[in-house]
């Protein structure tokens, strides 16, 4: 039996199974035949591998009381990165996975450290307030967090029009979504959506 929340819903540490679906922000996995609907930040799609491969996810239970949900991550850095975001006052996992989505861990662990206000607040959700806190209490609690980068497994390409609509789900507007698509398609269309996706982003963030 899984272990359980003082509630008594089960806290659910770790998922092994088949990947059913997956999105930018969501990855549906086959755990014995039972669908769970996990909640993943772009650092994790990059990594996963096409529809029916197995894959195991460390997860963050987030139980309230109208509420349960799964936050999933491919490495223990990238999940304890996570955890430590929501300890900050005013970021929830919806914001915490968000912000992980904006950012790439090392840039990520590297803005705090520095305290880089302006590089987090060009994170869609992040304004300046919440730049400012996120430094102050994590300065000095990221080191060593932003861990290896993996490579992606292939996936089929997709279209311009899906990369956009990747982007607005992330918090872009439409316009600036479709201004660094059609930027990062200049710069070369071939790839994977997830190369796609993460060069966009980049153009996005000013880098």
């Amino acid at each position: 039996m899984p272990p359980s929340h003082r509630s008594g819903v089960p806290l659910i540490a770790q998922l092994t199974g088949r990947i059913l679906r997956k999105a930018p922000q969501e990855l549906v996995l086959d755990v014995a035949g039972v669908g769970y609907r996990v909640t993943i930040p772009l650092s994790t799609f990059y990594r996963l591998g096409e529809l029916g491969a197995e894959v195991t996810v460390l997860t963050h239970t987030h139980v309230r009381e109208d509420t349960f949900a799964l936050f999933g991550f491919v490495t223990a850095s990238e999940q304890a990165l996570f955890e430590r975001l929501i300890s900050v006052a005013g970021v929830g996992p919806r914001l915490g996975i968000g912000i992980l989505s904006g950012i790439e861990a090392p840039d990520l662990v590297g803005a705090l450290r520095s305290g880089d206000l302006p590089r987090l607040t060009r994170i869609p959700g992040v304004g300046k307030k919440t730049a400012e806190r996120l430094v102050v209490e994590l300065r000095d609690k990221v080191q060593g967090l932003s861990g290896p980068e993996l490579p992606a497994e292939e996936t089929p390409a997709t279209t311009q029009d899906d990369l956009v609509s990747a982007l607005v789900h992330l918090g872009y507007s439409r316009a600036e979504a479709e201004r660094g698509v059609e930027k990062a398609l200049k710069q070369g269309a071939d790839g994977r959506f997830e190369d796609l996706l993460r060069r966009t982003l980049r153009i996005l963030s000013g880098r």
